[in-house]
């Protein structure tokens, strides 16, 4: 597919969602839902945000799990990369804060970008996992709606993908190591080339047993402290979503977690956490309210506080380009003063 024909669709996906917003937002009483935000309670809201927060500062420790053996020991680098991924992740319409934090993370650890993204798909593989694993525990335990319980053959049948995958991840570290040993790259086919050998190198030489454990484990602990996100605020709003409700609102919301249509997928998450709250009996007015309430949490708090830990993850673009423009005009000023100062060490002929 080429970029014109990729970019055309990616146009006509956005209109559709965008359309089909519209439509939904015009059948929300919106001075009710605003009622019901302007009532929730804020100590419960704070509880929640810290939860949120601390969630994220869990991915932070999964994705330093990859990092380390990867050539970045250090863990707040880690952190401070994921939180500033996250804001980016929050304004833009694409996950872009993804590609960028690879970026941050080589420069400042001076390590090859091939085995920070390779770090990082481990990462992001885990997140898919972690959803797969509450799918299956949800629609084997809980009494879900019936679209929703169908969906137990595909669940199961993911989580035997992906169990696979880790099995074949763990099982063959050292075949991709000596490839890359065996390559010589010229030319930009051969650094792209040799690129992909270090990302498979990387991939099968982090990959192992305890480190997919302990991500596993992780992954578990970061959904369910969504779960807990998404109850207390719901509590603080006065929004009686059961446990049941609550877990099926996450999933549907996460649905798209990998491809964003909107900056910060605002919209949609509402349209989508409304639509499954109004199945179990809920309000859809005071629904839309919960999902503005949880995305205030998930999108300003998380925002600020990458702008604070990594300043330069946003800036330094610009800093960059005033650097290299001072040192074009102190260029400039050396080939001006130069010629004059030759010309008074010879003797002014004017003079």
């Amino acid at each position: 597919m080429n970029k014109a024909v990729s970019r055309s669709l990616r146009i006509a996906l956005s209109v559709a969602i965008i359309a089909g917003l519209v439509l939904f937002a015009r059948k929300v009483n919106w001075s009710t839902t605003w009622d019901h935000i302007a009532e929730a309670n804020l100590t419960i809201l704070l509880a929640a945000a810290v939860v949120n927060l601390l969630s994220l500062a869990l991915k932070g420790v999964r994705w330093w799990i990859f990092l380390r053996p990867a050539g970045v020991p250090s863990l707040w680098l880690a952190l401070r990369a994921t939180f500033a991924g996250a804001g980016l992740n929050n304004i833009l319409v694409a996950n872009g804060g993804e590609a960028a934090r690879v970026v941050f993370v080589a420069r400042s650890a001076h390590v090859q970008s091939a085995k920070i993204l390779a770090s990082l798909a481990l990462e992001r593989m885990f997140e898919l996992i972690g959803y797969i694993v509450m799918f299956v525990l949800a629609v084997s335990f809980l009494e879900l709606p019936p679209r929703l319980s169908r969906a137990r053959p595909i669940a199961w049948f993911a989580l035997a993908v992906v169990v696979g995958l880790m099995i074949y991840l763990v099982r063959r570290p050292h075949l991709d190591e000596v490839k890359v040993s065996e390559t010589n790259a010229t030319g930009w086919k051969g650094r792209v080339a040799e690129f992909f050998r270090h990302f498979g190198s990387t991939i099968g030489g982090i990959s192992t047993g305890p480190r997919f454990l302990v991500a596993l484990g992780l992954s578990v602990a970061i959904w369910a402290m969504q779960v807990w996100t998404y109850a207390l605020t719901a509590r603080a709003a006065d929004f009686n979503l059961t446990l049941v409700g609550t877990v099926s609102a996450l999933l549907a919301v996460n649905t798209g977690f990998a491809i964003r249509a909107t900056p910060g997928n605002v919209g949609v998450f509402q349209a989508l956490y409304a639509l499954t709250a109004t199945a179990f009996g809920m309000d859809s007015d005071q629904a839309i309210a919960v999902a503005f309430l949880i995305q205030t949490q998930q999108i300003i708090p998380v925002t600020l506080l990458g702008v604070a830990l990594a300043p330069e993850f946003i800036f330094k673009k610009r800093k960059t380009r005033a650097v290299d423009s001072g040192l074009e005009l102190h260029s400039r000023a050396e080939e001006l003063v130069e010629p004059a100062a030759v010309t008074a060490r010879s003797g002014n002929p004017r003079g």
